[in-house]
């Protein structure tokens, strides 16, 4: 298949929505820099993602993905793209690059869409490729000939702005995906206030604005313990919320995308997992410690659990505190 000429090129990447999945897709993304450094790279995002994309220097623009399809069609026909390169698998993504007319549109041929690509990709079979969804996207550009291999280092990483002297454990006790990925958040609240007490830190608690009652329930439990809190679920944009994630000396959370997020900012990363695979998407940081519990019917990728939550509740306050604890003394050397 004929590659893209290496210069002069307008590339397009259609973004993941889900955070997580954006900060997956960041080796991808740096890999197709690489492949074509003298071509013009824009990554078009939900605004949810945006300012994660924002901040990457391997990139030249970002355009928010906001209004309607036409609208958004007619948006990046006007921008004369050569080429599309689609993260998502979705039918979506597909239609809209058609729609704004791109010549060239690979991706995964999945939903139906294959004849919407003009380079359709056979997706990988289970075993085909590593695990971590990482080399999901990184595979769909070996496959379409952009690279011919994986990058030797194709390591998650994101860089935040780290000023301040104080101590901070921060805690993101929420899930996006569903009630089956979350601790226990009164256990959330013993952890961290056990952590803070051994090393005289305060806590700072995150998550959407949906989850600021669970947030002030917990930031309750510490306060009532004698632990400076601060509650900021609700209050930051995302890129704020990076700044102040990347301040944190340690970050306790479920599967999610401020996991990620941690995680890659090199912050010592404590997770506790349950109902999702922590091989497929796990976070990948020097610095990131994952806790579960092996029980007989995890993972089991749903959204609620249909049972007793067996694979949260036998996870202790205590069990996760040790590790936390460890991690800190780790990552302090």
């Amino acid at each position: 298949m004929d590659v893209l000429p290496r210069n002069q090129t307008k590339i397009l990447i259609r973004a993941t929505n889900w955070l997580g999945d954006a900060v997956m897709s960041l080796p991808a993304i740096r890999a197709v820099r690489d492949a074509f450094p003298g071509a013009h790279l824009t990554v078009l995002a939900r605004p949810s993602v945006a300012d994660l994309y924002a901040r990457e220097r391997t990139i030249d623009g970002v355009m928010l993905y906001t209004g309607g399809r036409r609208q958004a069609a007619a948006g990046l026909r006007r921008e004369g793209f050569d080429c599309a390169i689609l993260l998502p698998n979705s039918f979506d993504a597909a239609l809209l690059a058609w729609m704004a007319r791109i010549p060239r549109r690979i991706g995964y041929s999945r939903d139906g869409r294959g004849l919407l690509l003009t380079e359709p990709i056979p997706p990988p079979e289970p075993g085909e490729i590593p695990r971590h969804e990482r080399f999901y996207y990184l595979e769909l550009l070996r496959r379409a000939g952009i690279i011919h291999e994986y990058p030797p280092c194709a390591e998650i990483r994101l860089d935040g702005r780290t000023a301040g002297t104080e101590l901070v454990v921060g805690v993101s006790p929420g899930a996006a995906y569903g009630d089956a990925k979350r601790w226990l958040p009164e256990r959330f609240a013993e952890t961290a206030v056990t952590v803070a007490r051994v090393h005289g830190a305060s806590v700072a608690l995150f998550g959407s604005a949906a989850e600021r009652p669970l947030c002030e329930w917990i930031g309750d439990a510490i306060r009532a313990a004698g632990v400076p809190v601060r509650n900021f679920a609700g209050k930051t944009t995302l890129g704020q919320f990076i700044d102040l994630a990347a301040a944190c000396r340690m970050f306790l959370t479920n599967d999610s995308g401020a996991m990620h997020i941690a995680s890659a900012l090199g912050v010592p990363t404590v997770t506790v997992f349950g109902a999702t695979d922590d091989t497929t998407t796990g976070p990948t940081g020097a610095w990131a410690r994952i806790v579960r519990e092996p029980v007989e019917c995890a993972p089991c990728l749903l959204r609620a659990c249909p049972i007793d939550h067996r694979c949260m509740t036998r996870v202790t306050a205590a069990r996760v505190a040790e590790v936390a604890l460890r991690l800190w003394d780790e990552s302090a050397c």
